[in-house]
């Protein structure tokens, strides 16, 4: 599989210049999808600006100069995704993916002690001798003890993941979408409408105006206000 892509087809959530080089790293398969992640070699150069090319990203991360979620990751195509912290340890800096209303991703940075993940629970597995795990959206699964419904949010510690606090998938509660035309929108859940069909269930959303949009664009991000910065977002 190649590792490079043309510019002119990258993803538009890609905040990068199209016209002025002719190939881009490409995104392999990670805990992200390819069309929902950012390839960390991108992040570096092109959002943090750490660097002038891709050959000075390489050497920086081979080094083990840039954390994603705690991890040292040395992959230049590594998939970074949304609400993904990204961190570098030398200039004792923190950030977290977002994504704007135009659905383009951005980084936000985070103030000493703000880096923590937030993740959406996309199922539950029950474990031999009854233990349940919870499968997060980054692919990380987590032994839990008590009650965890599919669609909330779990806030970890970095970089033991550890979980801090859980955000209920419910009516009243803070959600911000992360696909579709409202992408990047903030608003209070006033509805959740199960469709008995194939199709995902409808979530009725209340910000600047009331929207719909389906279930698995929806991420919980509080209560009454974020359990988590989102910079300009509010």
């Amino acid at each position: 599989m190649s590792r490079h892509q043309k510019r002119v087809a990258s993803p538009r959530s890609w905040p990068i210049a199209r016209k002025i080089h002719t190939w881009v790293a490409k995104s392999k398969p990670g805990p992200h999808s390819a069309k929902g992640s950012i390839p960390l070699v991108v992040v570096v150069r092109d959002l943090l600006g750490l660097v002038d090319n891709s050959r000075e990203a390489k050497r920086i991360l081979h080094e083990g100069g840039v954390l994603v979620d705690g991890k040292a990751r040395k992959d230049q195509n590594f998939p970074v995704g949304i609400f993904d912290v990204i961190s570098v340890p030398a200039l004792d800096t923190n950030y977290r993916l977002l994504s704007d209303a135009r659905g383009r991703f951005n980084l936000h940075q985070l103030e000493a002690g703000e880096a923590r993940k937030l993740c959406r629970i996309e199922n539950k597995t029950i474990l031999k001798g009854g233990k349940m795990q919870l499968n997060l959206n980054d692919g990380t699964n987590i032994l839990a003890e008590g009650d965890y419904t599919t669609g909330s949010s779990v806030i970890l510690s970095i970089p033991d993941k550890e979980i801090a606090d859980v955000i209920e998938f419910k009516e009243g509660n803070l959600a911000m979408v992360v696909g579709g035309s409202h992408s990047g929108e903030v608003g209070t859940i006033k509805e959740i409408e199960v469709v008995k069909s194939s199709r995902p269930n409808r979530v009725i959303i209340s910000g600047k105006e009331d929207f719909e949009t389906t279930v698995d664009h929806v991420f919980m991000i509080g209560r009454d206000k974020p359990a988590i910065k989102l910079g300009a977002l509010i």
